[in-house]
């Protein structure tokens, strides 16, 4: 009897020793299904984060443009001054903080600088290829052929345009006196416009989560 009831104990023990193989490799299958799914997810999330910052930035240096005291219009030399302009007698604040970079997760963002200007865009880092290549804003229609997240530059169209004028003063020899088109010549700003008018960054939802 005894042995009887310890045969009966071993093989008890073996069929829940192979059921507990068998879940392991159907949770591995499942969790390799989807790991891939989930990561594209993540990256389609990050994208629209991607594209709301990047907008915030750019709007923030539109109002500190607008802003600017004097005649000759300046740009920040800082993303910092977007956080608190004292180029004037009320400061003012353009920008709410200085946002990470969802595709990096850090705050070192690539500076899109003119000489003697100021700061005109932002962009990010990474070198990885973007998933979405439709349905971007008219402003960011360009973002459709980018290689990579670097290619999507958030510029206030004034600075490039402002720069390309002075470049067609002085043309190089033998070049014609012309300019490249600007693509973001359809979002030139206008003061007054800018959300930023009362010193404080705009809130709500993510327009562009509306938008894969």
């Amino acid at each position: 009897m005894i042995n009887n009831h310890a045969g009966h104990s071993c093989a008890e023990q073996g069929y829940i020793y192979l059921w507990a193989l068998f879940a392991v490799a159907l949770a591995g299958a499942v969790l390799a299904g989807v790991g891939p799914m989930w990561q594209i997810e993540s990256q389609r999330q990050k994208e629209i984060e991607l594209l709301y910052v990047g907008d915030q930035f750019k709007r923030a240096i539109e109002s500190y443009y607008n802003n600017s005291s004097g005649k000759a219009k300046r740009y920040p030399e800082s993303l910092e001054q977007l956080l608190e302009d004292r180029s004037s007698l009320v400061i003012k604040r353009h920008l709410r903080k200085i946002f990470r970079d969802p595709m990096t997760n850090s705050l070192d963002w690539g500076l899109i600088e003119q000489a003697d200007v100021g700061i005109t865009g932002i962009y990010s880092r990474s070198d990885k290829a973007p998933l979405k290549r439709a349905n971007f804003p008219e402003q960011y229609s360009g973002f459709a052929e980018a290689k990579s997240y670097k290619d999507w530059k958030f510029v206030h169209a004034g600075g490039e345009s402002e720069t390309k004028s002075q470049r067609a003063k002085t043309p190089q020899a033998g070049s014609p006196n012309t300019a490249p088109a600007n693509p973001f010549a359809r979002d030139q700003a206008t003061a007054g416009s800018s959300p930023f008018s009362q010193n404080q960054p705009a809130s709500g939802d993510n327009p562009f989560s509306q938008n894969p």
